[in-house]
């Protein structure tokens, strides 16, 4: 992760600025026009967390998505609905995805995967 970065000579903050004919990523001081090479390519990274609850939420709302495919050829374990939507999603802990289901009956909210 990089992190702010300050000019040598005259103790300002350091920008990122690209140097096109060379295709070199710089950091350059707006105030004595000091320039170094970056050492990385990542100038900023923006992780998100998002808390159990806003997850469970987003879960919750899947159902009404018109956006997702949607099956009629499963049925749901819970209240033996016979439509759902499905996506692929990282699976916790193991390699590669898994096709998740989630039941369109609006009083379930069942999910399972594949």
């Amino acid at each position: 992760m990089s992190t702010m970065k300050f000019c040598r000579r005259c103790n300002n903050v350091l920008y990122p600025k690209e140097d096109k004919e060379q295709k070199l990523l710089l950091y350059a001081c707006r105030n004595c026009n000091h320039e170094e090479i970056a050492d990385n390519n990542i100038v900023y990274r923006n992780k998100i967390h998002h808390s159990v609850q806003r997850r469970t939420r987003e879960l919750e709302n899947v159902a009404a998505d018109p956006t997702l495919p949607r099956t009629k050829s499963v049925r749901c374990s819970q209240c033996n609905h016979g439509e759902a939507v499905f996506f692929q999603a990282p699976v916790k802990g193991e390699e590669g995805m898994a096709l998740i289901f989630v039941c369109c009956n609006p009083s379930c909210g069942n999910r399972w995967r594949d």
